[in-house]
């Protein structure tokens, strides 16, 4: 997850469609798509939780014409809602996005396919780790407050019928199948000379090879600690839901004070 929700710039187009899962890298490897293409790129994870609120609503249309998209018009309409919500961002990473491949490689048949790669069973304990923080039964209550986020349930159940519809299993309990499982499916959607697999461990050198650009002198890589990250955010947005409940009930208990004064 990046620091900071990435606004878009007229004219920019997908250049680079990142097919990695998340907890694979994406937030360093987004921000180093960010230098070579010198534009903003669209991070799921990041958009979606702290971008503004019409973020995470514009994905549920998405995702909810894709479950339905054997029928010719919700697919139509998926890819239009689409690419009007990656219009002005030069790659797209994280997921739903690298759950999406086809569809964007269709929309952007000139735009590279990066795959950011991980040990699957490091993988995984880092998957059950962020699952232990999001999917707390409280969450959506703790939410409701807040524009945007509280979304955010419904938004997971769509997810995760997208994840089981591509790789079986059950929701909130992906393992390392599910890491073997998309790589594999990679190698059947896409091109082989059209997909590369790519460990930000590696650094520039690989990734400015398969882009075909040189090597920004004197940046280091980027390195950001996605879990780190992501549990600074639910930790933020908890304290906010719940900072808005204490004003709902103080307002409330403000109000029944007054009418029971003056009645």
């Amino acid at each position: 997850m990046g620091q900071k929700a990435s606004v878009p710039q007229p004219g920019a187009q997908i250049q680079v469609i990142g097919a990695g899962l998340p907890r694979t890298g994406t937030s360093s490897f987004s921000q180093a798509l960010e230098i070579l293409l010198n534009g903003p790129v669209y991070h799921c994870g990041t958009q979606i939780s702290i971008g503004p609120p019409t973020e995470i609503k514009s994905w549920m249309p998405i995702l909810q014409n894709w479950l339905k998209k054997d029928d010719s018009t919700s697919r139509e309409k998926m890819l239009t809602l689409l690419r009007h919500r990656l219009a002005g961002y030069v790659a797209i990473t994280d997921s739903p996005g690298s759950e999406l491949v086809p569809e964007l490689m269709e929309l952007y048949p000139d735009a590279k396919v990066v795959c950011t790669t991980r040990d699957p069973i490091l993988w995984e304990k880092s998957m059950l780790h962020v699952q232990s923080l999001t999917g707390v039964w409280f969450a959506r209550a703790v939410l409701l407050p807040l524009d945007g986020l509280r979304h955010f349930i419904p938004y997971g159940y769509l997810l995760a019928a997208l994840w089981e519809r591509l790789y079986g299993g059950v929701a909130g309990q992906h393992g390392r199948e599910t890491y073997v499982s998309h790589v594999a499916w990679l190698k059947e959607v896409v091109p082989e000379d059209r997909l590369v697999f790519f460990d930000v461990k590696d650094g520039w050198g690989p990734l400015c090879e398969a882009l075909g650009v040189e090597a920004p002198v004197g940046v280091p890589f980027p390195r950001i600690n996605d879990s780190e990250a992501i549990e600074r955010s639910v930790n933020h947005h908890f304290r906010r839901g719940l900072t808005r409940w204490a004003c709902i009930f103080a307002g409330i208990g403000v109000g029944v004070a007054a009418f029971r004064m003056w009645r």
